[in-house]
């Protein structure tokens, strides 16, 4: 077993000049900062008086599921001889409030691979499999994470 630890430095960049006066009265913006790593704008959903523009936490979280299933899942193709040439994800998650309180009931990822050759469309399939179990985000959420996969060939092979 070995840790890994992480740290981010949190900054609210939102008072208007009067603080938490009232709830409208201020910005919900906020930097993110890692060493080393550009600054991430980030503000609450725009449902939650936030700014549209700017990453929010929901945001983030879906983003990082969807970004450790990818990487795990390049890395079980690899180990698997399955040459993946692109990869995109159209991940969802579904928030449910329940009054002040709210919290992730789902998410699902939607990932469509394109391999190097159509017999490699089964193992590839498999792969997300491994993928998902590796995922260290998937792991550590209390909510359903499901993968809905679609993989064609660069050959021309029918969708799996």
């Amino acid at each position: 077993m070995s840790a890994h630890r992480y740290a981010v430095t949190s900054t609210w960049t939102g008072n208007t000049g009067s603080g938490t006066s009232g709830y409208r009265d201020y910005r919900r913006d906020v930097t993110l900062s890692v060493s080393g790593k550009h600054d991430l704008l980030a503000s609450a959903d725009r449902t939650f008086h936030g700014d549209a523009e700017r990453w929010n936490p929901e945001d983030m979280l879906l983003a990082a599921l969807s970004e450790c299933h990818l990487l795990s899942y390049l890395h079980a193709c690899t180990a698997r001889g399955v040459v993946v040439t692109e990869y995109v994800d159209d991940a969802e998650g579904l928030l449910i409030l329940e009054g002040r309180a709210g919290r992730f009931a789902s998410a699902t990822l939607r990932p469509r691979v394109s391999v190097a050759d159509p017999s490699m469309i089964p193992e590839a399939l498999s792969a997300h499999d491994d993928a998902h179990a590796w995922c260290f985000i998937a792991n550590s959420v209390s909510f359903p994470v499901s993968v809905e996969p679609v993989v064609t060939s660069a050959r021309g092979a029918a969708p799996a």
